[in-house]
């Protein structure tokens, strides 16, 4: 099907409202919108240059977390679902998200379950959100089902936001380390090497290398540069377009010194937390388990917890299927013990991914002194080498002529 941007009159409102509609055809796409009680003014089919086709392409995190708190908002105070999906459309200030909102009403109002509207975008909503508004629907609590997915959506990100701001501290030090090397290297290094040449003297050995090193990148920074850039980008690719560079990437982020526990209790927390919040809005316990081992975002972590799975369906309770996994930390099988004793298995399991989140929280905040000490000796170490080649050889030439 073919997807047309129309402008079109309310015959009960008489206002103009503009939006997207899926149809084979633009006539049939103006019958549509006449069956849905609109008078077409325009049907124009969706090109590569229509900037709202681009601007569906630039939904964010935000964006998707501000249109589900929302709709889970007027849904809630009882505003019927067309009605709460046009509000929500009408007060987004992100083009992407109001388009694919646009499409969502239109699905609706042909009689599509909001379950299947949504599951046209999966580009955008993925099986966890897709399946907690399954399982919403079906059993008439999808205000408290799109209230979870924007609380676990904003605690995800919040998290995420963390980690990467506890990088950014040791890349501004990796720079200064560069920046300062460098320095040393362009505009030190050569005049020692020209104050040794005048005299006649031969340099000492480090001074030597730091001179051959300031002249290869003098001559060959070209070559430097190229094969910096095809480096990076070549793991880029193979990363990201390559299942093996996926598995040799995540299996780097649960095994990295100091980062590497932060990303296993983010992998079980998020694992916990979803599992928790598809329970308790009623999705089977073997689904539950499926899509919150596909949201854990690690491939390597995802095949380790998979094996649960077979466990599960030979019939066993979910905490033995859970105990003795790799990557698997030992509060989340022993609280979903006591919760399948009590009949709270998912109270239990967010109780247990509340523990990992504030230790997460702790943690990011101590990184900064975690890693400073290990920057600094790196630091001192290279500053210093470079230094014994420069300071060193000229108090060893000034000594040598005073003598």
């Amino acid at each position: 099907m073919k997807r047309f941007n129309y402008k079109a009159r309310d015959k009960s409102t008489g206002k103009t409202v503009k939006g997207n509609i899926q149809a084979d055809s633009e006539s049939i796409a103006g019958k549509l919108l006449i069956e849905q009680g609109y008078i077409p003014e325009s049907v124009v089919e969706e090109g590569a240059n229509n900037p709202l086709g681009k601007s569906a392409q630039r939904i964010t995190t935000k964006d998707r977390i501000m249109f589900t708190r929302q709709l889970a908002t007027l849904v809630g105070a009882g505003l019927p679902l067309s009605a709460s999906l046009r509000t929500v459309a009408d007060q987004t200030e992100s083009k992407g998200m109001r388009a694919v909102a646009e499409e969502i009403i239109t699905a609706v109002e042909s009689g599509k379950s909001l379950y299947e509207a949504f599951s046209a975008h999966p580009e955008i909503f993925n099986n966890v959100y897709i399946s907690l508004i399954q399982a919403g629907e079906a059993s008439g609590t999808l205000d408290l089902a799109l209230r979870r997915l924007a609380e676990q959506e904003e605690k995800d990100a919040s998290m995420m936001s963390k980690i990467k701001g506890a990088l950014v501290y040791p890349a501004i030090i990796l720079v200064v380390i560069i920046a300062v090397l460098a320095f040393m290297l362009i505009a030190v290094v050569p005049q020692v090497r020209d104050l040794y040449h005048d005299m006649g003297q031969e340099l000492p050995a480090l001074t030597q290398a730091l001179v051959n090193i300031t002249e290869f990148f003098g001559q060959f920074w070209w070559l430097v540069i190229g094969i910096v850039g095809a480096t990076i980008w070549g793991s880029w690719k193979f990363v990201k377009h390559t299942p093996k560079g996926r598995e040799v990437a995540d299996t780097f982020k649960i095994h990295v010194p100091i980062f590497g526990g932060l990303f296993r209790k983010l992998y079980v927390s998020r694992f916990a937390r979803t599992a928790e919040m598809l329970i308790a809005t009623g999705v089977p316990m073997l689904e539950s388990i499926t899509i919150a081992i596909n949201a854990v975002s690690n491939v390597v972590v995802e095949k380790e917890y998979s094996k649960a799975l077979d466990i599960i369906k030979s019939g066993k309770p979910l905490s033995d299927a859970l105990s003795g996994l790799d990557y698997m930390l030992p509060l989340i099988p022993q609280m979903a013990g006591i919760g399948e004793q009590s009949g709270k298995i998912d109270e239990m399991l967010g109780k247990a991914a509340q523990v990992y989140e504030n230790e997460l929280d702790e943690q990011i905040n101590n990184i900064s002194t975690m890693i400073e000490p290990i920057l600094m000796v790196i630091m001192a170490g290279l500053i210093g080498i470079v230094v014994g080649g420069t300071l060193l050889p000229i108090y060893s030439l000034v000594n040598s002529v005073t003598a």
